[in-house]
């Protein structure tokens, strides 16, 4: 299992540095999800991750702490309002779809803004 958790984690970071570019395409999930695959299978790549000069922080205040910085819950709530926005305009969808499409960006939402922030340093 390990091969396999060591594979998915390079997956992961692989998506996660797509993320980076792609404004549709989130990168801290894709991260997180390496760590985790990381911790099973690799610690020098854990590490890494950990210790990286631009994900690095992000990654130790959510496993230290479950926490989400308070200009990243604002960017994540915001963008996830323009794509329902978007959403709603372009594809003009039946009300059922638009309901669930709502109802499942409200739980996300709620689920980040209800994180803590991280501690000051």
């Amino acid at each position: 299992m390990r091969i396999v958790y060591l594979c998915l984690g390079c997956v992961m970071v692989a998506t996660g540095v797509v993320g980076a570019f792609l404004p549709v395409l989130p990168t801290t999930p894709f991260l997180l999800l390496a760590l985790w695959c990381f911790s099973k299978s690799s610690p020098r790549l854990e590490a890494w991750l950990l210790n990286h000069p631009r994900f690095g922080k992000s990654l130790r205040n959510w496993r230290e702490h479950g926490a989400i910085p308070r200009r990243a819950k604002i960017a994540a709530v915001s963008l996830m309002t323009m794509s329902y926005l978007f959403y709603l305009v372009i594809m003009a969808p039946m009300a059922l779809h638009a309901l669930i499409v709502a109802a499942v960006m409200i739980g996300a939402g709620t689920f980040v803004v209800t994180r803590p922030s991280p501690p000051k340093d």
